[in-house]
């Protein structure tokens, strides 16, 4: 009896990893949240499946949990990387309630490289990962961490940037770090529906993010102090060639 724990990658399927796509294999019930569910059933459609709808997490991993100690081996699907904003921590959290069982995390692409792929190459250098979501993190901490952030001249890559409730938050982020001393003509960012249909990228400069139009499928990069633009990509340089001269 198992829970595998499984990164479906930020698109459609195309970056499952063979590791993932082996563990889904091996597995006799796929638990997810429904779009997730929708991604995988037609690769695997001879999965036993379950599936719950939004603000569900907490019941979607009792369920894996009870259901392995029926003996069967269970993987919760999450998109991108199971362990980056994923389940994994949840499942080990609601396991202690129960007898032991084994929990296997299985890592995925997280929207920060998938993105950072479509725009170039923003991540070669230190970043920080930060969610724009105060559903489950208070504001003025997410606040915090980003003028932190700004000052240790981070390239930052924001999660959930901007939802129907939360529609002025990434502006509100670019207040925050333009206080915090980076540069308006910073090199920024956007990536909407990575590895998908209608998949978008734009860069543009920070003093132009905030009125972007963004929502929670899209991806934010804001580059540091040294990212620019290099044949239409938004590049951080790693220093190699500075290095040497």
């Amino acid at each position: 009896m198992k829970v595998t724990v499984i990164g479906l990658g930020p698109g459609g399927g195309a970056d499952l990893t063979g590791r993932a796509r082996a563990a889904l294999e091996g597995c006799d019930l796929i638990v997810g949240y429904t779009a997730y569910i929708d991604l995988v059933k037609n690769d695997f459609p001879n999965k036993e499946t379950l599936s719950t709808g939004m603000r569900r997490e907490v019941d979607r991993c009792r369920a894996a949990v009870e259901a392995a100690l029926t003996g069967k081996n269970v993987a919760v699907v999450c998109s991108g990387d199971s362990g980056v904003y994923g389940m994994a921590a949840l499942v080990y959290e609601v396991a202690q309630e129960y007898d032991p069982i084994d929990i296997q995390v299985v890592p995925g692409i997280t929207a920060a490289c998938g993105g950072a792929a479509v725009l170039g190459a923003p991540l070669t250098h230190d970043f920080a990962v930060v969610s724009l979501s105060d559903l489950l993190t208070p504001w003025e901490k997410i606040e915090t961490r980003l003028a932190a952030a700004a000052q240790a001249d981070f390239v930052l890559c924001l999660y959930n940037p901007a939802s129907k409730n939360r529609p002025d938050y990434l502006k509100r982020a670019c207040d925050i770090l333009l206080a915090a001393g980076k540069s308006p003509d910073t090199v920024c960012g956007t990536v909407r529906n990575i590895g998908r249909a209608g998949e978008e990228a734009r860069i543009l400069t920070l003093a132009e993010l905030g009125d972007a139009p963004v929502d929670m499928f899209t991806t934010v990069f804001v580059g540091n102090s040294q990212t620019r633009v290099i044949g239409g990509k938004m590049v951080t340089p790693r220093g190699y060639l500075q290095r040497g001269e």
